[in-house]
């Protein structure tokens, strides 16, 4: 799958259901090499609606497996389709959560967690009454060595309940340690201590970070 053809896929999806080819298409398109087709085609499945629901299956497994680029991206997806589709969410939120928690399905590799960081934090922005026992899984990343972790975890943190994260979001608030934030349509590196400031302040939206230059983009 070409990036021109995923960006088309990515465009019809706002207008109309994709067939089911065209979201096993994208599906495959997750596991392309180039950055701009895997999530030109995270962000088309996420828009395909109830379509997705043929997709969900195919790259549930994906997560679970040991590292790799496929498992974090499936991680991606899940997270921007439990976000855009009420229906697919209510089913697959509970999925997605106990992947943090660690009497579910907790993952446990530390690259794998920060496509699960970004997933939670997207269904968290978006439907933030589906998962707010998440919380309190978040709050170990916090404190975590990996500024992608902390990042993450205080960007997602901001639209749940923050008694159990909110003493370890405010210590961040001067960290200047940079992650990098996939917020629609830019790919960005926000520092850690921005994301705890507007975790801090959820109602206030603000921009985050710096979007990533096209040259460095080729290099992800």
């Amino acid at each position: 799958v070409s990036r021109a053809a995923t960006d088309g896929l990515a465009t019809l999806a706002f207008t109309s259901t994709l067939t089911p080819p065209a979201v096993e298409a994208l599906a495959r398109a997750l596991a392309d090499s180039s950055i701009y087709v895997r999530w030109g085609a995270i962000l088309a499945l996420g828009k395909a609606g109830p379509a997705a629901l043929k997709v969900l299956p195919l790259i549930e497994p994906f997560a679970e497996q040991p590292i790799s680029d496929l498992a974090a991206v499936a991680l991606w997806a899940m997270g921007e389709i439990t976000a855009r589709s009420a229906p697919l969410a209510a089913e697959f939120a509970p999925l997605l959560a106990s992947y943090v928690r660690p009497d579910g399905n907790y993952l446990e590799h530390p690259l794998l967690q920060r496509g699960l960081l970004w997933g939670l934090g997207r269904l968290a922005h978006a439907r933030p009454q589906l998962i707010p026992e998440v919380a309190e899984c978040l709050a170990p990343f916090l404190a975590a060595a990996d500024p992608f972790h902390r990042g993450l975890a205080a960007w997602a943190a901001g639209p749940l309940p923050q008694g159990p994260t909110r003493a370890a979001i405010l210590a961040l608030v001067g960290d200047p340690a940079v992650f990098v934030l996939y917020r629609e349509p830019l790919l960005t590196e926000v520092a850690v201590g921005a994301a705890a400031r507007a975790a801090l302040d959820p109602a206030r939206r603000q921009p985050l970070g710096t979007p990533i230059p096209e040259a460095r983009l080729k290099q992800l």
